[in-house]
Protein backbone atom coordinates (compact mmCIF):
# COMPACT_ATOMS: atom_id res chain seq x y z
CA UNK A 1 0.00 0.00 0.00
CA UNK A 2 1.19 3.41 -0.61
CA UNK A 3 1.96 5.65 2.11
CA UNK A 4 -1.07 7.98 2.42
CA UNK A 5 -0.58 12.13 2.17
CA UNK A 6 -0.50 13.32 5.45
CA UNK A 7 -2.44 16.84 5.48
CA UNK A 8 -3.19 19.37 8.03
CA UNK A 9 -6.45 21.09 8.53
CA UNK A 10 -6.47 24.34 10.90
CA UNK A 11 -9.78 25.96 11.80
CA UNK A 12 -11.37 27.54 14.72
CA UNK A 13 -14.52 25.59 14.38
CA UNK A 14 -14.90 22.26 15.96
CA UNK A 15 -17.16 20.80 13.79
CA UNK A 16 -15.62 22.19 10.46
CA UNK A 17 -12.55 19.61 11.83
CA UNK A 18 -15.01 16.43 12.77
CA UNK A 19 -16.03 17.23 8.91
CA UNK A 20 -13.13 17.46 7.67
CA UNK A 21 -12.09 14.28 9.51
CA UNK A 22 -15.20 12.15 8.67
CA UNK A 23 -15.11 13.21 5.02
CA UNK A 24 -11.40 12.24 4.50
CA UNK A 25 -9.74 10.09 7.63
CA UNK A 26 -9.29 6.85 5.23
CA UNK A 27 -8.14 7.95 1.96
CA UNK A 28 -5.15 10.19 4.25
CA UNK A 29 -3.20 11.04 6.97
CA UNK A 30 -4.93 14.19 9.02
CA UNK A 31 -4.01 16.10 11.61
CA UNK A 32 -5.98 18.85 12.97
CA UNK A 33 -6.10 21.76 14.55
CA UNK A 34 -7.85 25.04 16.58
CA UNK A 35 -5.28 27.31 16.60
CA UNK A 36 -1.81 28.03 14.53
CA UNK A 37 0.13 27.77 17.68
CA UNK A 38 -0.95 23.97 17.80
CA UNK A 39 -0.25 23.61 14.29
CA UNK A 40 3.35 24.95 14.13
CA UNK A 41 4.42 22.25 16.54
CA UNK A 42 2.30 19.78 14.85
CA UNK A 43 4.27 20.66 11.55
CA UNK A 44 7.41 20.59 13.71
CA UNK A 45 6.68 17.10 14.40
CA UNK A 46 5.68 16.34 11.51
CA UNK A 47 7.92 17.45 8.58
CA UNK A 48 6.47 15.38 6.07
CA UNK A 49 3.37 16.90 5.66
CA UNK A 50 2.61 17.64 2.44
CA UNK A 51 -0.49 19.95 2.40
CA UNK A 52 -2.03 22.57 5.14
CA UNK A 53 -5.14 23.92 4.84
CA UNK A 54 -6.47 26.84 6.68
CA UNK A 55 -8.99 28.93 7.82
CA UNK A 56 -9.07 32.71 7.07
CA UNK A 57 -10.88 34.22 9.53
CA UNK A 58 -8.65 32.56 12.99
CA UNK A 59 -8.32 34.25 16.26
CA UNK A 60 -5.60 36.57 16.69
CA UNK A 61 -4.42 36.01 13.21
CA UNK A 62 -5.65 35.49 9.50
CA UNK A 63 -5.09 32.70 7.60
CA UNK A 64 -2.75 34.85 5.06
CA UNK A 65 -0.66 35.95 8.16
CA UNK A 66 0.38 32.40 9.21
CA UNK A 67 0.73 31.17 6.23
CA UNK A 68 2.90 33.55 5.65
CA UNK A 69 4.84 33.57 9.06
CA UNK A 70 5.79 29.51 8.30
CA UNK A 71 6.86 29.90 4.63
CA UNK A 72 10.48 30.06 5.33
CA UNK A 73 10.66 27.90 7.85
CA UNK A 74 8.49 25.41 6.60
CA UNK A 75 8.66 25.93 2.75
CA UNK A 76 7.54 22.67 1.22
CA UNK A 77 4.09 21.87 2.69
CA UNK A 78 1.45 23.05 -0.17
CA UNK A 79 -0.60 26.02 1.63
CA UNK A 80 -4.78 26.22 0.63
CA UNK A 81 -6.87 28.88 2.12
CA UNK A 82 -10.07 28.29 3.11
CA UNK A 83 -12.68 30.79 3.74
CA UNK A 84 -16.48 32.07 3.40
CA UNK A 85 -15.27 35.87 2.97
CA UNK A 86 -14.61 36.33 -0.80
CA UNK A 87 -13.42 39.80 -1.15
CA UNK A 88 -10.53 40.76 -3.40
CA UNK A 89 -8.24 42.15 -0.94
CA UNK A 90 -8.25 38.44 0.56
CA UNK A 91 -7.34 37.18 -2.26
CA UNK A 92 -4.36 39.03 -3.50
CA UNK A 93 -2.96 39.16 -0.07
CA UNK A 94 -3.28 35.17 0.26
CA UNK A 95 -1.54 35.06 -3.37
CA UNK A 96 1.45 37.78 -2.51
CA UNK A 97 1.93 37.15 1.33
CA UNK A 98 0.75 33.46 1.95
CA UNK A 99 1.97 31.73 -1.56
CA UNK A 100 -0.84 29.87 -1.43
CA UNK A 101 -1.72 27.36 -4.08
CA UNK A 102 -5.37 27.45 -4.32
CA UNK A 103 -8.45 29.06 -2.66
CA UNK A 104 -11.57 27.39 -1.96
CA UNK A 105 -14.89 29.16 -0.58
CA UNK A 106 -17.10 27.72 2.07
CA UNK A 107 -18.96 25.73 2.34
CA UNK A 108 -16.87 23.63 0.30
CA UNK A 109 -17.59 19.99 -1.39
CA UNK A 110 -15.64 16.89 -1.18
CA UNK A 111 -14.90 16.52 -4.79
CA UNK A 112 -12.78 20.44 -4.37
CA UNK A 113 -10.74 19.09 -2.26
CA UNK A 114 -10.24 16.56 -3.45
CA UNK A 115 -9.10 17.36 -6.63
CA UNK A 116 -7.18 20.36 -4.32
CA UNK A 117 -5.46 18.05 -2.74
CA UNK A 118 -4.16 15.76 -5.91
CA UNK A 119 -2.96 18.99 -7.58
CA UNK A 120 -1.16 19.98 -4.54
CA UNK A 121 0.58 16.68 -4.12
CA UNK A 122 1.71 16.88 -7.60
CA UNK A 123 2.87 20.50 -6.73
CA UNK A 124 4.43 18.94 -3.73
CA UNK A 125 6.30 16.43 -5.74
CA UNK A 126 7.91 18.40 -8.59
CA UNK A 127 9.16 21.41 -6.02
CA UNK A 128 10.52 18.60 -3.76
CA UNK A 129 12.18 16.98 -6.67
CA UNK A 130 13.02 20.59 -7.52
CA UNK A 131 14.87 21.52 -4.09
CA UNK A 132 16.55 18.41 -4.26
CA UNK A 133 18.37 19.08 -7.72
CA UNK A 134 19.07 22.61 -6.34
CA UNK A 135 21.04 21.30 -3.53
CA UNK A 136 22.88 18.65 -5.73
CA UNK A 137 23.51 21.85 -8.40
CA UNK A 138 24.62 24.00 -5.39
CA UNK A 139 26.91 21.24 -4.19
CA UNK A 140 28.48 20.85 -8.43
CA UNK A 141 28.77 24.47 -8.55
CA UNK A 142 31.00 24.81 -5.15
CA UNK A 143 33.02 21.60 -6.57
CA UNK A 144 33.59 22.73 -10.15
CA UNK A 145 34.82 26.21 -8.03
CA UNK A 146 37.12 24.08 -6.49
CA UNK A 147 38.09 21.93 -9.40
CA UNK A 148 38.60 25.42 -11.53
CA UNK A 149 40.80 26.46 -9.14
CA UNK A 150 42.86 23.36 -8.41
CA UNK A 151 43.61 22.74 -11.62
CA UNK A 152 45.03 25.93 -12.46
CA UNK A 153 46.89 26.15 -9.25
CA UNK A 154 48.64 22.28 -9.31
CA UNK A 155 49.38 22.71 -13.38
CA UNK A 156 50.86 25.89 -13.11
CA UNK A 157 52.88 24.94 -10.33
CA UNK A 158 55.30 22.28 -12.12
CA UNK A 159 55.11 24.24 -15.24
CA UNK A 160 56.72 27.73 -13.32
CA UNK A 161 58.95 25.57 -12.21
CA UNK A 162 60.06 23.95 -15.15
CA UNK A 163 60.43 27.41 -16.71
CA UNK A 164 62.57 28.97 -14.39
CA UNK A 165 65.16 25.93 -14.49
CA UNK A 166 64.84 26.34 -18.28
CA UNK A 167 66.18 29.85 -18.24
CA UNK A 168 68.64 29.14 -15.25
CA UNK A 169 70.21 26.15 -17.25
CA UNK A 170 71.22 28.39 -20.13
CA UNK A 171 73.70 30.21 -18.73
CA UNK A 172 75.31 27.12 -16.38
CA UNK A 173 78.10 25.27 -17.62
CA UNK A 174 79.08 23.17 -14.32
CA UNK A 175 78.08 19.62 -15.70
CA UNK A 176 76.97 18.92 -12.29
CA UNK A 177 74.66 22.16 -11.53
CA UNK A 178 73.07 21.12 -14.59
CA UNK A 179 72.29 17.60 -13.29
CA UNK A 180 70.50 19.32 -10.40
CA UNK A 181 68.61 21.48 -12.15
CA UNK A 182 67.67 18.61 -14.51
CA UNK A 183 66.81 16.30 -11.33
CA UNK A 184 64.18 19.08 -10.34
CA UNK A 185 62.90 19.10 -13.47
CA UNK A 186 62.07 15.87 -13.52
CA UNK A 187 60.52 16.16 -10.19
CA UNK A 188 58.32 18.69 -11.66
CA UNK A 189 57.16 16.50 -14.86
CA UNK A 190 56.39 13.66 -12.81
CA UNK A 191 54.03 15.68 -10.30
CA UNK A 192 52.53 16.93 -13.25
CA UNK A 193 52.21 13.81 -14.89
CA UNK A 194 50.40 12.39 -11.52
CA UNK A 195 48.19 15.05 -11.27
CA UNK A 196 46.60 14.47 -14.95
CA UNK A 197 46.67 10.64 -14.82
CA UNK A 198 44.23 12.01 -11.17
CA UNK A 199 42.33 13.74 -13.21
CA UNK A 200 41.82 11.78 -15.79
CA UNK A 201 40.52 8.91 -12.86
CA UNK A 202 38.31 11.26 -11.01
CA UNK A 203 36.97 11.88 -14.94
CA UNK A 204 36.18 8.11 -15.62
CA UNK A 205 34.71 7.92 -12.26
CA UNK A 206 32.60 10.95 -12.37
CA UNK A 207 31.16 9.79 -15.73
CA UNK A 208 31.86 5.92 -16.47
CA UNK A 209 29.13 3.21 -16.30
CA UNK A 210 30.20 -0.51 -14.73
CA UNK A 211 31.79 -2.79 -16.70
CA UNK A 212 30.74 -6.37 -14.90
CA UNK A 213 33.06 -8.87 -15.29
CA UNK A 214 34.37 -12.24 -13.36
CA UNK A 215 37.02 -11.19 -11.20
CA UNK A 216 40.52 -12.91 -10.89
CA UNK A 217 41.94 -10.98 -7.53
CA UNK A 218 45.10 -12.77 -7.78
CA UNK A 219 45.78 -11.39 -10.71
CA UNK A 220 44.75 -8.08 -9.97
CA UNK A 221 46.90 -8.07 -6.74
CA UNK A 222 49.99 -9.47 -9.08
CA UNK A 223 49.55 -6.51 -11.34
CA UNK A 224 49.60 -4.45 -8.23
CA UNK A 225 52.84 -5.92 -6.86
CA UNK A 226 54.62 -5.39 -10.44
CA UNK A 227 53.34 -1.84 -10.36
CA UNK A 228 54.81 -1.44 -6.79
CA UNK A 229 57.89 -3.35 -6.87
CA UNK A 230 60.16 -0.73 -7.93
CA UNK A 231 58.55 1.86 -5.02
CA UNK A 232 59.10 -0.42 -2.79
CA UNK A 233 62.56 -1.66 -3.51
CA UNK A 234 63.52 2.10 -3.55
CA UNK A 235 62.23 2.98 -0.62
CA UNK A 236 62.71 -0.70 1.60
CA UNK A 237 59.10 -0.74 2.07
CA UNK A 238 57.96 -4.63 1.71
CA UNK A 239 54.68 -5.16 -0.15
CA UNK A 240 53.04 -8.51 1.45
CA UNK A 241 50.26 -9.94 -0.78
CA UNK A 242 47.46 -12.53 1.22
CA UNK A 243 44.59 -13.47 -1.36
CA UNK A 244 42.11 -15.97 -0.82
CA UNK A 245 39.87 -16.26 -3.00
CA UNK A 246 36.95 -18.53 -2.39
CA UNK A 247 35.59 -21.01 -5.32
CA UNK A 248 32.47 -19.01 -5.65
CA UNK A 249 32.63 -16.68 -9.04
CA UNK A 250 33.01 -12.24 -8.12
CA UNK A 251 31.02 -10.29 -10.83
CA UNK A 252 32.13 -6.62 -10.37
CA UNK A 253 34.17 -3.49 -12.72
CA UNK A 254 37.90 -4.66 -12.84
CA UNK A 255 38.24 -0.56 -13.40
CA UNK A 256 37.03 0.55 -10.30
CA UNK A 257 38.44 -1.94 -8.20
CA UNK A 258 41.72 -1.81 -9.62
CA UNK A 259 41.48 2.41 -8.95
CA UNK A 260 40.30 1.71 -5.61
CA UNK A 261 43.55 -0.52 -4.68
CA UNK A 262 46.03 1.85 -6.18
CA UNK A 263 44.65 4.37 -4.45
CA UNK A 264 44.89 2.75 -1.13
CA UNK A 265 48.85 0.78 -1.99
CA UNK A 266 50.01 4.36 -3.17
CA UNK A 267 49.05 6.44 -0.15
CA UNK A 268 50.32 3.56 2.05
CA UNK A 269 54.02 3.79 0.55
CA UNK A 270 53.68 7.48 0.03
CA UNK A 271 53.11 8.05 3.82
CA UNK A 272 55.18 6.32 5.35
CA UNK A 273 57.82 7.61 8.45
CA UNK A 274 61.50 8.11 6.91
CA UNK A 275 62.80 7.40 10.24
CA UNK A 276 60.91 3.88 10.72
CA UNK A 277 63.58 1.05 10.54
CA UNK A 278 61.15 -1.18 9.68
CA UNK A 279 58.36 -0.03 6.75
CA UNK A 280 55.90 -2.25 5.36
CA UNK A 281 52.33 -2.25 3.55
CA UNK A 282 50.34 -4.97 3.53
CA UNK A 283 47.78 -6.25 1.36
CA UNK A 284 45.02 -8.56 2.23
CA UNK A 285 41.83 -9.93 -0.16
CA UNK A 286 39.31 -12.27 0.89
CA UNK A 287 36.51 -13.03 -1.12
CA UNK A 288 32.96 -15.03 -0.01
CA UNK A 289 29.89 -16.15 -1.80
CA UNK A 290 28.41 -12.79 -1.44
CA UNK A 291 31.25 -9.73 -1.00
CA UNK A 292 35.36 -9.43 -1.52
CA UNK A 293 36.85 -7.85 2.02
CA UNK A 294 39.91 -5.73 0.67
CA UNK A 295 42.61 -4.35 4.10
CA UNK A 296 45.48 -1.92 3.18
CA UNK A 297 47.13 -1.29 6.20
CA UNK A 298 50.67 0.17 7.00
CA UNK A 299 53.07 1.23 9.60
CA UNK A 300 53.21 4.91 8.39
CA UNK A 301 52.59 8.21 9.72
CA UNK A 302 49.74 7.29 10.19
CA UNK A 303 46.41 9.93 10.03
CA UNK A 304 45.53 13.02 12.70
CA UNK A 305 42.26 12.03 15.13
CA UNK A 306 40.35 14.77 13.52
CA UNK A 307 41.15 14.75 9.73
CA UNK A 308 39.71 11.38 9.26
CA UNK A 309 36.22 12.26 8.79
CA UNK A 310 37.69 14.45 6.11
CA UNK A 311 40.34 12.67 4.02
CA UNK A 312 37.36 11.54 1.38
CA UNK A 313 36.49 15.16 0.54
CA UNK A 314 37.43 16.63 -2.96
CA UNK A 315 40.69 18.55 -2.60
CA UNK A 316 41.08 17.59 0.72
CA UNK A 317 45.03 17.82 1.69
CA UNK A 318 46.88 16.30 4.38
CA UNK A 319 48.78 18.12 7.39
CA UNK A 320 51.35 15.73 6.33
CA UNK A 321 54.41 16.73 4.03
CA UNK A 322 53.32 14.55 1.41
CA UNK A 323 49.94 16.67 0.54
CA UNK A 324 48.99 15.29 -2.68
CA UNK A 325 46.56 16.52 -5.07
CA UNK A 326 43.29 16.06 -3.20
CA UNK A 327 41.62 13.28 -5.88
CA UNK A 328 42.45 9.96 -4.39
CA UNK A 329 40.77 8.83 -1.90
CA UNK A 330 37.67 11.35 -3.30
CA UNK A 331 37.60 9.42 -6.19
CA UNK A 332 38.37 6.00 -4.39
CA UNK A 333 34.73 6.93 -2.18
CA UNK A 334 33.18 7.75 -5.73
CA UNK A 335 33.85 4.14 -7.25
CA UNK A 336 32.89 2.61 -3.85
CA UNK A 337 29.01 4.47 -3.89
CA UNK A 338 29.05 2.91 -7.30
CA UNK A 339 29.94 -0.76 -6.61
CA UNK A 340 27.42 -0.24 -3.41
CA UNK A 341 30.54 -0.92 -1.12
CA UNK A 342 32.21 0.86 2.16
CA UNK A 343 35.51 1.61 3.73
CA UNK A 344 36.13 1.92 7.20
CA UNK A 345 39.58 3.24 8.82
CA UNK A 346 41.29 3.05 11.52
CA UNK A 347 44.37 4.64 12.33
CA UNK A 348 46.68 6.17 15.77
CA UNK A 349 48.84 9.12 14.38
CA UNK A 350 52.90 7.85 13.99
CA UNK A 351 51.68 4.20 14.32
CA UNK A 352 50.05 3.48 11.12
CA UNK A 353 46.34 3.23 9.44
CA UNK A 354 44.55 0.66 7.97
CA UNK A 355 41.82 0.30 5.40
CA UNK A 356 39.13 -2.00 5.11
CA UNK A 357 36.94 -2.21 1.86
CA UNK A 358 33.90 -4.17 1.37
CA UNK A 359 32.55 -4.78 -2.03
CA UNK A 360 29.42 -6.65 -2.66
CA UNK A 361 29.56 -9.44 -5.79
CA UNK A 362 27.45 -7.84 -8.31
CA UNK A 363 24.96 -10.19 -9.52
CA UNK A 364 23.86 -10.25 -13.36
CA UNK A 365 22.96 -12.51 -16.12
CA UNK A 366 26.48 -13.58 -16.71
CA UNK A 367 26.72 -14.98 -13.61
CA UNK A 368 23.56 -16.34 -13.56
CA UNK A 369 24.00 -18.07 -17.15
CA UNK A 370 27.72 -18.94 -15.37
CA UNK A 371 25.83 -20.68 -12.28
CA UNK A 372 23.17 -22.54 -14.36
CA UNK A 373 26.14 -23.80 -16.84
CA UNK A 374 28.36 -24.66 -13.18
CA UNK A 375 25.12 -26.04 -12.06
CA UNK A 376 24.53 -28.45 -14.67
CA UNK A 377 27.99 -30.30 -15.07
CA UNK A 378 27.46 -30.88 -11.45
CA UNK A 379 24.54 -32.77 -12.16
CA UNK A 380 25.90 -34.57 -15.32
CA UNK A 381 28.89 -35.40 -13.56
CA UNK A 382 26.77 -36.87 -10.91
CA UNK A 383 24.94 -38.79 -13.07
Amino acid sequence: MPEKIKILYIDDEPHNLLGFKAAFRMDYDLFTSLDTTEARQILSEHPDIRIIFCDQRMPGKTGVEFFDEIRREFPLPVRILITAYTDVEAVIDAINKGNIFRYIKKPWSNVDIMSSIEEANKFYMAISMLSIKNEELQKAYKELDKFAYSVSHDIRGPIIGLITAINFARDLDDITEIKDLLTLMEKSVKKLDTFILNMHDYYNVQRGDLKISRIDFEKIASDQKDIYSTFSLAGKIPLYVDVQQSPHPFYSDEMSLKLILTNLLSNAIKFQRQDAKEKWVKLTIITDADKAVITVSDNGIGIPEDEINEIFGLFYRSSSKEAGFGFGLYNLKSALTKLNGTIDVTSRFGEGTTFTVTVPTIYTIAQDNADQESSFWRSRNSS
